[in-house]
């Protein structure tokens, strides 16, 4: 039985390996450290299908060096305990660790030794960012490397490979430049998915003469999203969602909501969305602040596909709003002096003050008096966190009140403010 063309194709040393040539020109890092046989720990991160382990076999190979390959998924402590002792009977030896993010920390810490002695070189493959999924320690013994999406370009020549080579199709279908191009297109840059469409249409249709247009639109019309809330393709357009909104890019917006509603992910679109509301509309629209709220709760209770369209609204609303950060702006810079400048609230401010006398203490009963009251201690008395904006009449008007507010001054005594007449 024929193994999956996925693994039929892969390559057997760098000089094979498709796309990624930000990683494998002459003078990059990977082609040095085979040339000089001095091999090094490496994560390679990036979307599913990009060639991550596929890379990191490549490299062993051309190493020449004995190398272990386990999944992090089903590696149990025997295993990785039998992958140490074959190093050990093999060094050096290559520990190629797929979905390495998946190991547990106790897991990581069994490595750590290992790695740090030369009883191996690992080379790790993960579709999560490895500053966060991996512990530093293993971290940062490792260089990383980003993989990126293939071109279609790309993909093509991976399909054209597959379909030539004896350990794949060996030459036993054609299929037409258009058929070939509309599989990229669909593959996102993933090969896998690409091999998997044009493996299905070799079993339907591999008997014709040509496989056409039409033949592999009957298998798949469906794009290839790389959308798993696990993985770290979501949480980009998550990012980009808010980024496009910020930028005033409306059909960028909707392009990443739609990724985010076809993935079916209503709860990141509506923090999201919510967040993005007040941190960059903020001031700037109020209103459209509140319509959002309102688009988000439409969302809730009609649920997908009806969804879509409350939440398209809330993001050309805010996308072409009048946009003001001076809310996330003020309290970021109150908060960082309040970390490094901790101080005493004044005992007129206390709930309850001790031994303080009638005619100093918070005057409730005299509403008048209140903006005239210093708030701060003498030595902050004059700091100024509110950063604002104009971004609208409102803002504007909100401005006016503070300035004025600064002209009028405040004072500490409250027996001297309270001998004002009402």
């Amino acid at each position: 039985m024929r193994q999956p063309l996925a693994f039929a194709v892969r390559p057997q040393s760098l000089t094979d390996v498709i796309g990624q040539r930000h990683l494998l020109g002459e003078d990059s890092f990977l082609i040095k450290s085979v040339e000089k046989k001095i091999p090094f720990s490496m994560i390679f991160f990036g979307p599913p299908g990009t060639g991550k382990t596929t890379l990191a076999e490549a490299y062993a190979r051309s190493m020449q060096i004995h190398y272990v390959s386990l999944n992090a998924v089903t590696a149990s402590k025997k295993d990785l305990e039998a992958a140490v002792e074959q190093a050990k009977i093999w060094r050096p030896c290559i520990l190629i660790m797929d979905e390495v993010h998946r190991l547990d920390k106790t897991k990581q810490d069994y490595l750590l030794p290992y790695v740090e002695n030369g009883t191996f070189t690992l080379l790790g493959a993960t579709t999560s960012n490895p500053y966060i999924a991996l512990s530093r320690a293993i971290r940062s013994r490792c260089k990383i490397l980003e993989v990126y999406p293939l071109s279609e370009e790309d993909v093509v020549i991976g399909l054209k490979r597959a379909l030539a080579l004896p350990e794949g199709l060996n030459g036993q279908a054609k299929f037409s430049d258009e058929a070939l191009a509309f599989i990229a297109k669909l593959s996102g840059g993933d090969l896998r998915f690409a091999l998997n469409i044009l493996e299905e249409a070799f079993v339907q249709y591999g008997d014709m003469e040509e496989v056409g247009l039409e033949q592999v639109k009957s298998i798949s019309s469906v794009p290839n999203y790389a959308m798993d809330k696990d993985e770290e393709e979501h949480y980009d357009s998550v990012s980009a969602l808010q980024k496009s909104i910020r930028g005033q890019d409306v059909d960028a917006a909707l392009y990443y909501l739609a990724r985010l509603c076809i993935a079916g992910d209503l709860d990141s679109i509506k923090r999201r969305l919510l967040v993005t509301a007040y941190e960059d509309i903020g001031l700037g629209n109020p209103n459209a602040v509140l319509r959002t709220q309102m688009a988000i709760m439409a969302a809730e209770q009609v649920g997908f596909p009806e969804a879509v369209i409350p939440l398209s609204d809330a993001v050309i609303d805010l996308c072409l709003s009048p946009h003001s950060r001076s809310g996330d702006e003020s309290i970021q810079a109150a908060m960082d002096f309040a970390s490094k400048q901790p101080f005493r609230v004044q005992d007129y401010l206390k709930l309850t003050p001790v031994s303080l006398k009638e005619e100093d203490k918070y005057p409730y009963d005299r509403p008048d008096l209140w903006e005239k009251i210093q708030y701060l201690p003498d030595e902050f008395a004059d700091l100024e966190f509110y950063r604002p904006h104009f971004a609208s009449a409102y803002e504007k008007a909100l401005n006016q009140n503070y300035e004025r507010l600064k002209k009028q001054g405040r004072i500490p005594r409250l027996a001297e403010l309270k001998k004002i007449k009402k």
